[in-house]
């Protein structure tokens, strides 16, 4: 299968249906992502995240791992690659960023 940018594929003329359709999936898919596809899309292996981290390579590997993490722990590696973390409740229909989590 032929791999494309996103940017590529809007720009074929899809019809905005079909376009905000495939807007939904892909928001959909990177909802989905784990700790190592983040690294992964952020362009970092785990070499070069894990002192950015303040971890060792083998700790961010069990990290990456784990099921369950600190807030602060998450927010220590989303820094590392370069983002920023959010936390958001959804209640509903509504969706309400928490701050000073």
């Amino acid at each position: 299968m032929a791999v494309r940018k996103w940017s590529e594929v809007k720009a074929i003329g899809m019809t905005p249906e079909r376009r905000a359709r495939l807007d939904r999936e892909v928001k959909r898919e990177l909802l989905e992502m784990d700790l190592r596809d983040l690294r992964e899309a952020a362009g970092m292996t785990q070499v070069q995240a894990a002192p950015l981290a303040e971890m060792t390579q083998a700790e961010l590997s069990k990290f990456e791992r784990r099921e369950d993490h600190l807030i602060s722990s998450l927010r220590r590696y989303v820094r590392a690659l370069g983002g920023e973390l959010e936390v958001v409740a959804v209640l509903g229909n509504k969706r309400i960023t928490l701050s000073g989590v």
